[in-house]
């Protein structure tokens, strides 16, 4: 498995592309999707959207890059009702003509946005979606700085 890092709530699975004349296959192949019960596909028509902060206690998600490119960051809440407004958010970019996988580990709130205008990401959790429901925090987007 090529993991390029694993630390702060994240673990970064490095994919490959092979292009020939009959196009090009992007893949992850050292991504395990056992534990995987639900995915889907986020698009950003713009550069201006910021999805930005959930969060969850037990649910671990992997995002996957198909189209443009992302900012992705995560912050561990001190408290989950009122967290500090402090804690320094981790980021990491990732491209699609970069293929690689982000995991963000459960206990970590989210936001991402795209850097390139119409980017696509393909989102994958752990829960179905009733439990990824009751497991969700919800904070104001200018909470922490993306």
């Amino acid at each position: 498995m090529t993991i390029l890092n694993n630390y702060n709530g994240k673990m970064l699975i490095k994919g490959n592309k092979h292009t020939d004349e009959r196009g090009t296959l992007s893949f992850v192949n050292e991504f395990n999707l056992q534990n995987v019960k639900r995915f889907y596909t986020v698009t950003h028509p713009d550069v201006s959207i910021i999805r930005a902060w959930q969060g969850h206690k037990i649910e671990r998600k992997h995002f996957f890059v198909t189209k443009g490119s992302f900012l992705f960051g995560w912050v561990k809440p001190d408290h989950w009702e009122t967290p500090s407004a402090r804690i320094q958010v981790a980021k990491q970019v990732l491209q699609a003509q970069e293929p690689c996988v982000l995991t963000i580990e459960a206990g970590y709130a989210n936001g991402f946005k795209a850097l390139e205008e119409d980017s696509k990401v393909v989102v994958f959790s752990d829960l179905t979606l009733e439990e990824s429901i009751g497991d969700m925090y919800r904070f104001d987007k200018d909470t922490w700085t993306l």
